[in-house]
């Protein structure tokens, strides 16, 4: 199913929304050897990114298959091969992977879906203990030239309450991103 309100702009225009690389060194995806998880990776924009940083494997799911050809396509061009990408319908079917498979999931620009908590859930599942579910969205402003309509357009307050509501433990409760991004972190933390 694919999330409502959705859709790429043309690759160099969204390419020019995000400084890929800095997002992720804001995120605190450090860890050298850190399996990622990337939910609608689009482009591949923050997949490439994640793969430069780590020697870990890089989930980059996607409904779109032109969007896994391409990123697919940018992988093989800078010879990133610790990407896997897999046209998947993860909102419907789940990712398919294991449980506790990745350390770090990436939930960029995609949590104005209908049920935000099964995404979130679904990543709590496939993080490690103490691994980060990091998510990006659009600023709450009608100026930004893209994201999807207000009224569905999560705020960083929201983020939060879903991110505890599925057992994540704030660990970065806010984080601008300029010129039109949030950010907002959650660890999975497991009761001994």
């Amino acid at each position: 199913m694919k999330v409502r309100d959705s859709g790429m702009p043309p690759e160099a225009a969204w390419e020019t929304f995000f400084d890929a690389a800095e997002v992720l060194t804001t995120l605190s995806l450090d860890e050298p050897a850190a399996d990622v998880i990337d939910f609608g990776c689009g482009y591949g924009t923050f997949a490439l990114a994640a793969a430069k940083r780590t020697t870990g494997t890089v989930y980059a799911l996607d409904i779109e298959a032109e969007m896994v050809e391409v990123t697919a396509r940018r992988a093989a061009s800078v010879g990133a091969s610790n990407i896997h990408c897999v046209q998947r319908d993860f909102v419907t079917d789940g990712t398919g992977l294991e449980s506790e498979a990745a350390d770090y999931a990436l939930l960029f620009n995609i949590l104005h879906t209908e049920n935000p908590l099964l995404l979130l859930r679904e990543a709590f599942r496939v993080l490690r203990p103490n691994g980060r579910a990091a998510i990006i969205h659009w600023v709450h402003n009608r100026t930004t030239p893209r994201g999807p309509n207000l009224s569905i357009r999560p705020r960083s307050e929201q983020c939060r309450q879903w991110l505890e509501a599925t057992g994540f433990e704030i660990e970065i409760a806010e984080v601008a991103l300029p010129p039109y991004h949030y950010g907002v972190v959650g660890r999975k933390i497991v009761p001994r």
